[in-house]
């Protein structure tokens, strides 16, 4: 989708300032307790293992909340993200953290000649990041690229179906209205909020956005030359995916009201690049 990019850009760039500043992400708590971690790293922080001394990059890291949150566990870690106005965000939160962290500016897609091929022992990728690429299969050959042999990616994501169901709706019944599976022609937004609590406006609200299906992902990946160690599908997800149908959880997750167990709400998924280290 020729353009898409460039849009996709200027709407992180005009949310960025907002979300650094929204209780959501939770910037002072960093700054003022040297231990915190982000919501998503705590969540699978039993999945993630021991880190320490890992090479790690992770993609599209937005802010940095968990890419600052994972080089406190001990990784040496690269954060990459195209929107300069996220970065910048990023870099001053690493600055007033005193956390080494260094923050290239980047498209995703090309990730490997920025940073170089097989450099990294962890690929990382939080919640919220597939859905602006309209290539998993291209995504998945950056991450086969960054890693090592035997590095592995570590992911966690919305759950493809969570994607697919109408958000819109005054009632608890789950309807399909989305692609389930990648489209060439991209979902079209003009939504003029964001995901976090916050009283500012933007101008730039258009996006172009794209599900893929699990099985895509899989698939991707292991034609990438990735073998799958791990994936778990959680009933809970970080924001209010679907508002008014939801509840928060005593996890601050958020969960359908009624019956949560109808959908999987989002998962985490481990792989691991072929080879000997």
């Amino acid at each position: 989708m020729g353009g898409y990019l460039e849009v996709n850009r200027a709407w992180w760039d005009a949310r960025a300032v907002a979300h650094a500043q929204s209780a959501d992400y939770a910037v002072e708590s960093f700054v003022e307790d040297p231990q915190f971690l982000s919501h998503i790293v705590r969540f699978d922080r039993p999945r993630l293992g021991d880190i320490g001394g890992l090479r790690g990059v992770h993609l599209q890291c937005h802010i940095g909340t968990d890419t600052v949150s994972l080089a406190r566990l001990g990784a040496q870690m690269i954060g990459l993200d195209s929107s300069a106005g996220s970065l910048e965000q990023a870099r001053r939160l690493a600055s007033r953290c005193a956390t080494e962290v260094e923050f290239v500016e980047s498209d995703v897609y090309e990730a490997v000649a920025a940073l170089g091929t097989g450099g990294f022992d962890l690929v990382y990728t939080g919640i919220g990041s597939l859905c602006w690429l309209p290539s998993v299969a291209g995504w998945a050959a950056v991450v086969g690229g960054l890693l090592a042999a035997g590095g592995r990616l570590f992911m966690r994501e919305a759950h493809p179906m969570l994607w697919t169901l109408d958000e819109d709706r005054s009632d608890d019944l789950l309807v399909v209205k989305h692609p389930y599976f990648e489209h060439a022609e991209p979902m079209v937004d003009e939504y003029p909020g964001t995901y976090v609590q916050t009283d500012a406006s933007f101008a730039d609200n258009l996006s172009y956005g794209w599900n893929h299906g699990l099985g895509e992902i899989v698939t991707a990946l292991l034609d990438n030359g990735m073998q799958i160690t791990a994936l778990t599908e959680h009933d809970t997800v970080p924001w209010e995916a679907l508002p008014g149908q939801m509840q928060q959880t005593e996890t601050n997750e958020w969960q359908l009201r009624n019956q949560p167990e109808r959908v999987a709400h989002s998962y985490t998924l481990q792989a691991v690049k072929a080879g000997a280290r």
